[in-house]
């Protein structure tokens, strides 16, 4: 399994129109992606304007033939919200619970 991390800064005041987009617009998208399997999206608590999306994939070329075809897109919906371009850093996922992977094990 492989994940992206996305950052964004929100722009003061749009926090609550940041957060309708990614679930009505963004998400949709995403859900309609070979191999896209979930989104988490966290709030920073220290930060209101610090927004981390992960988004989980079955394999490294699915989440990178989203990047190519989608991810711009995303962006320029989420462009008037956001101070600048998220920053976006990939893993291969090692562990987790909730898909039910051993450490060492992610495919």
């Amino acid at each position: 399994m492989y994940t992206r991390i996305v950052e964004c800064q929100v722009k003061t005041g749009k926090k609550d129109e940041f957060t309708n987009k990614l679930h009505n617009e963004v998400l949709p998208i995403l859900r309609q992606q070979p191999g896209f399997v979930d989104l988490v999206s966290l709030l920073s608590e220290k930060n209101s304007e610090r927004m981390i999306s992960i988004s989980f994939w079955n394999s490294k070329d699915e989440a990178e033939r989203y990047q190519r075809e989608h991810y711009k897109g995303i962006v320029e919906i989420l462009k008037p919200l956001i101070k600048r371009d998220p920053t976006v850093e990939t893993y291969t996922v090692d562990t987790s619970t909730t898909h039910h992977i051993a450490a060492g094990k992610a495919a």
